[in-house]
């Protein structure tokens, strides 16, 4: 079942303590910095005043963005000019007042406002500058605008069929991977200054993230550079779906005895015997042949029929869920893998739980997706502003707010 979360419980993630401030937009930065937060970080995301882009996504409910606030849950929402002194001086001071910085502009965009890690390293040794980019800072590609597509297109990414036809992958996969790649170089550089003192700057590209994500079984025939190694046919990963009788079926065999499992599953026993399948290197040769025999097979048994025989035979295999169909599969409820909490605008909101289960320091859900400029005057309290000076950087819109800021509740 999904569980319900209540929100506004304690921290108790292992980045508990840990402040981050992101200015980070889209998806690469923000989903990283969710990331952080669902494992306790104090996340901070900064926002013009025209907000992330992704506010303005759909579908909204109560003018929340459903991309936008998977992305940015568990995080506090300040919005400030930073085209002006005093928005550059209140990013100062949360800069200086965190741990790591998370940004994905440009290369050199920070720099230009005065933000960027060279300004700080030296009176905050041990702050950790993360800076997400397409490619890089050199190279001919690095003045370029740089979204999920451009990266599948110079990876390789639209290369994987192996028909030759170029196809995108049906996600903002490139920018996901980057976070993933970027939660963990953060985590890693925080390590390094706890044990040293020393904070560095962590660079993570796109295009470096995808090319590491891609390598270990696409780039098979470039992996080796002397002579005389046999190349070979590229995985068709279209292999492991099957039509069935009234439906479609997932079977990924990888060891011998699956193998074997599904041919006497698929009422062949006597394959299970024949040379040309006994082991990967015969499979390989006779992949056409068994492809083949597989294709006339599976259409003979309904899927239920076979989701019985594959699990009675210990075969890797799965029924295809469409999107909807997810939600409700048996094991998704039985994990609780998705959880649902009241938003104060956008109401009943399902998300999934954070991926890593850590059993001393629970990571979970604390706070609902913030509003533009939700936590504005309470950040700016926590950085020494007086009330006065609040209601002043509010009304010369220095910074936004989206409740009374005179109320400090």
């Amino acid at each position: 079942m999904e569980q319900e979360v209540a929100l506004g419980q304690p921290r108790t993630g292992p980045l508990t303590g840990v402040r981050v401030a992101d200015f980070s937009a889209i998806f690469s930065g923000p989903i990283a910095g969710a990331m952080l937060a669902d494992q306790g970080a104090d996340v901070i995301k900064v926002e013009a005043f025209t907000g992330d882009l992704m506010r303005k996504g759909y579908p909204q409910s109560g003018g929340m963005a459903s991309a936008f606030t998977s992305m940015n849950r568990n995080k506090r929402g300040l919005s400030v000019n930073l085209q002006t002194p005093e928005g550059k001086a209140i990013a100062t001071k949360l800069i200086q007042s965190a741990d790591v910085v998370l940004e994905n502009f440009r290369p050199g965009v920070m720099d230009r406002l005065g933000l960027g890690y060279d300004v700080f390293k030296e009176n905050h040794p041990k702050l950790v500058y993360a800076s997400i980019n397409g490619v890089g800072s050199v190279g001919p590609y690095a003045n370029r605008r740089v979204y999920d597509a451009v990266i599948q297109a110079v990876s390789g990414f639209t290369a994987l069929r192996v028909d030759g036809k170029p196809e995108m992958v049906n996600s903002l996969i490139c920018d996901k991977v980057t976070s993933l790649t970027a939660a963990e170089a953060i985590v890693a550089a925080l390590f390094s200054a706890e044990r040293t003192g020393q904070g560095q700057r962590v660079e993570i590209s796109m295009l470096d993230a995808a090319l590491s994500f891609l390598w270990p079984d696409t780039m098979n025939n470039f992996t080796f550079l002397d002579d005389g190694i046999e190349p070979v046919a590229p995985l068709d990963h279209s292999v492991f779906l099957h039509e069935t009788k009234d439906g479609w079926i997932a079977s990924m065999p990888v060891q011998e005895a699956e193998f074997f499992g599904i041919f006497r599953s698929l009422e062949m026993p006597e394959l299970v015997d024949d040379p040309r399948f006994q082991d990967a290197a015969a499979r390989l040769k006779h992949r056409t042949e068994l492809r083949a025999l597989m294709d006339a097979a599976y259409p003979t048994f309904t899927t239920a029929d076979l989701c019985e025989r594959f699990e009675s035979e210990d075969v890797p295999y799965s029924r295809l869920n469409s999107r909807a169909e997810v939600i409700d599969d048996p094991q998704i409820k039985a994990m609780g893998a998705l959880l649902n909490y009241q938003h104060p605008t956008a109401g009943r909101v399902r998300t999934p739980r954070p991926a890593a289960q850590f059993e001393q320091t629970p990571s979970n859900l604390y706070a609902h997706t913030p509003e533009l400029g939700e936590h504005s005057a309470e950040i700016l309290r926590e950085l020494a502003y007086g009330q006065s000076e609040i209601d002043q950087l509010i009304e010369q819109n220095i910074v936004f707010s989206a409740f009374d800021h005179n109320d400090p509740g």
